[in-house]
């Protein structure tokens, strides 16, 4: 088992890279490749615009989550917070960080108090599941009383982590056996190079319904963890993968195209509400954002709140200039 102060100094080393421009994808997300056909006459006013939507059978205000960011270190109590009471009073969804320092450490996880009513979703690495089975998965959703469970894919980040997990037999079976046997629901993600449509099917396969894709154009995990690897040998080693993986606009058609059962979540390097709306013209029903909330959760939850809000305004804006009243007529948008 890993030290629980190596676990806990990485969260807070990942707080502060993430927070650099140089571990962001330095090819871009790929969204910008996704361009909507000019609607000039949308026939509607902007106050009809309807983006509320439905996830895991219950009401949101806006097709997007806060994704997973961060758990296990000291300020990590303080950005939750800001996270879960704003998601609260803007109800929308929001995913936690891995629980497994928490869990480990058997520190108190509040989010469920400061979010008495919102979608919470839990988080587990895969490999700390098919080394720990379904009693951990269990008690990471009894602790937060969450209403799914995300267990997390991150086969490069664990081989540039120093020290990171290299055995990756029977992850799937880990998830077949949680689908098959937890009381909520199991959302798989991948954490920066995607998931493409032959995982999607074996995922589909295994029990799962639900995936958020979270492909290459966002926070580059590799990145960070090479910054955080003393070796130059294996810097040298992780030099040639660090653009590994594919864009999310790449990966979203291909999967719902393939699987178009699936519940698909778009994410991996959407920044604003434009790429909101580009993922659900793309064939998901609901999309993810971590990096852009970070800078505002380590502020205040008012600052938190104010980036939900113009995230919704800018998937507002997109919906109108497109013609579209709301989600179903979104998903039909003429695209250049």
């Amino acid at each position: 088992m890993k030290d629980k102060t190596d676990i806990s100094n990485r969260k807070a080393d990942h707080i502060a890279l993430a927070l650099q421009q140089k571990h962001q994808a330095q090819h871009g997300s790929g969204f910008d490749r996704l361009r909507f056909e000019p609607n000039p006459l949308p026939q509607l006013a902007l106050d009809d615009i309807d983006h509320s939507s439905q996830f895991l059978n219950q009401p949101v205000a806006a097709p997007f989550l806060i994704g997973a960011m961060t758990g296990g270190c000291e300020n990590g109590e303080m950005i939750n917070r800001h996270l879960a009471e704003a998601a609260q009073a803007c109800q929308i969804p929001m995913a936690l960080g891995s629980q497994r320092a928490a869990l480990e450490q058997g520190t108190a996880q509040n989010a469920r108090h400061w979010a008495p009513s919102v979608i919470l979703l839990g988080n587990l690495g895969a490999t700390q599941l098919q080394q720990q089975g379904l009693d951990l998965a269990k008690r990471a959703v009894d602790s937060v009383e969450a209403n799914a469970l995300i267990i997390h894919l991150n086969p490069l980040q664990e081989l540039v982590q120093p020290n990171g997990d290299r055995d990756w037999n029977l992850v799937l079976e880990a998830i077949q056996n949680t689908a098959a046997q937890l009381e909520v629901p199991v959302i798989v993600k991948e954490v920066g190079a995607g998931i493409g449509p032959g995982t999607a099917k074996r995922l589909m396969d295994a029990g799962i319904s639900w995936i958020e894709v979270a492909g290459r154009g966002g926070t580059s995990w590799a990145s960070i963890e090479l910054d955080r690897n003393d070796s130059e040998r294996e810097r040298e080693i992780a030099a040639p993968f660090i653009d590994w993986g594919m864009d999310t606009v790449e990966l979203l058609p291909a999967v719902h195209a393939a699987c178009p059962t699936l519940g698909l979540i778009g994410s991996g390097g959407v920044r604003h509400g434009l790429d909101i709306a580009r993922c659900i013209r793309l064939g998901a029903q609901m999309t993810a954002l971590a990096q852009p909330f970070l800078a505002p959760a380590l502020e205040s939850t008012e600052a938190v709140v104010e980036k939900i809000s113009i995230l919704q305004q800018q998937l507002r804006w997109a919906m109108f200039l497109t013609g579209s009243q709301n989600l179903h007529d979104l998903r039909g948008a003429a695209i250049a």
